[in-house]
């Protein structure tokens, strides 16, 4: 499969690291060393992306199955790996819809191709952060019926949204945006550990050139979830929601976690 045009492989992305670390294959040299160099600082980094790929699973099972959501937008996406949000969504009601979206093209390319024989998905290559734009999409108008339930994913993205543009109003924007019976998943990287969030925050910046937030506190997710009503059992770090009996093993070491939670969206 061909690059998109322009799309430079030496500089590391966000989805292709998450990519390599989950054991994927659609990743590069650039994105590999630089998985390898962060493991120095955060040696948990592997267990914790495995943990959160099942909390995704879990999430969208319960919302599926427990909560008769038939409709998903997942921001941040990354690049397609085993057992998407579709799958899981379909398995449960087979009519679900999903709208993946992520600016790197490298997604676009290869989600497309993946993609392309199901009717009811669909990836867009969009800015998370330009709400007006996803929601006005073609993909958006087609596949998300907005009278209907929607449930809108974050899920280990925002700590690439730096502090300049607003997180927590971008979680705010796309609240505003759902019908009554929408639910929204969020959570991101935080660390009790300044040292540690300074420290991955300025790797992090370097090795993207600029397409990072930063590592946070527990309190700042918090703040993200303001217009839910966060459901049982809570803001937690995400292996502990709802845990199943043949999730991988917790993380070896607690440098950071994975934080955040499942909510209603308050009317």
């Amino acid at each position: 499969m061909s690059l998109p045009y322009g799309v430079d492989v030496t500089i590391p992305s966000v989805a292709r690291m998450y990519d390599s670390l989950l054991g994927g294959r659609d990743n590069y040299p650039a994105d590999r060393a630089a998985c390898e160099e962060l493991l120095k600082h955060v040696p948990s980094m592997r267990e914790l992306a495995l943990n959160n790929r099942e909390f995704l699973r879990r999430v969208v099972h319960v919302l599926a199955a427990e909560r008769g959501i038939q409709q998903f937008i997942d921001h941040g996406s990354g690049l397609p790996t085993q057992d998407n949000v579709h799958e899981i969504a379909q398995r449960v009601h087979p009519s679900s819809r999903v709208v993946y979206i992520d600016s790197d093209p490298i997604v676009r390319t290869i989600g497309g191709v993946l993609l392309a024989s199901n009717e009811n998905t669909a990836v867009l290559q969009a800015d998370m952060r330009e709400t007006d734009e996803i929601f006005s999409s073609e993909p958006v108008h087609r596949l998300i019926d907005l009278n209907e339930p929607v449930a809108a994913l974050f899920v280990s993205v925002l700590h690439c949204i730096p502090d300049r543009d607003r997180p927590a109003e971008l979680v705010a924007r796309v609240a505003k945006r759902l019908p009554a019976g929408s639910v929204m998943v969020v959570c991101q990287l935080v660390s009790d550990s300044a040292e540690v969030r300074e420290a991955v925050s300025r790797f992090m910046d370097e090795q993207t050139q600029g397409h990072w937030g930063r590592v946070r506190e527990k309190k700042d997710v918090a703040d993200f979830c303001a217009p839910l009503d966060v459901i049982e059992p809570g803001l937690v770090e995400v292996s502990t929601w709802r845990p199943g009996r043949n999730d991988v093993p917790a993380q070896r070491s607690w440098e950071w976690e994975e934080y955040g939670g499942v909510g209603f969206v308050r009317r």
